[in-house]
């Protein structure tokens, strides 16, 4: 009888498939939500990428996410990373040349030497 071995029961199923299914579901869960989430840069240079491949990690713990690549070979290539800021959609209001405009000062100085003496006594509104 090959393949009979009286010390394991013969419901024995091997500790290695339980594993194997709990560390699939993390890169199932990954797959489906689009988005792969790594705690901090070290996170990012811990994690694995096939040959060939380039990945995005977004950082949990700060605003920036990380491309990291692998060469055909395997070897993997430099972290890049990037920070990301949230930008409106608000148009911006166009700055003025301040140059060009005078102060409330400066426009009654320059009324007052343009007036005759007589009319200069009344207040410029």
């Amino acid at each position: 009888m090959a393949g009979y071995n009286p010390y394991f029961p013969a419901t024995y199923q091997p500790a290695v498939q339980p594993y194997q299914q709990q560390y699939q579901q993390p890169a199932q869960q990954q797959a489906q939500s689009g988005l792969i989430w790594v705690q901090g840069e070290t996170g990012a240079k811990g994690y694995l990428v096939a040959p060939g491949q380039t990945v995005m990690l977004m950082d949990s713990e700060a605003q920036k996410f990380y491309l990291k690549s692998a060469d055909q070979s395997g070897m993997p290539l430099p972290l890049r990373i990037f920070s990301y800021s949230e930008e409106s959609s608000a148009p911006q209001p166009a700055k003025q040349d301040m140059g060009q405009y005078v102060t409330r000062d400066e426009l009654e100085a320059r009324l007052a030497a343009l007036m005759p003496k007589e009319e200069h006594n009344e207040s410029v509104v």
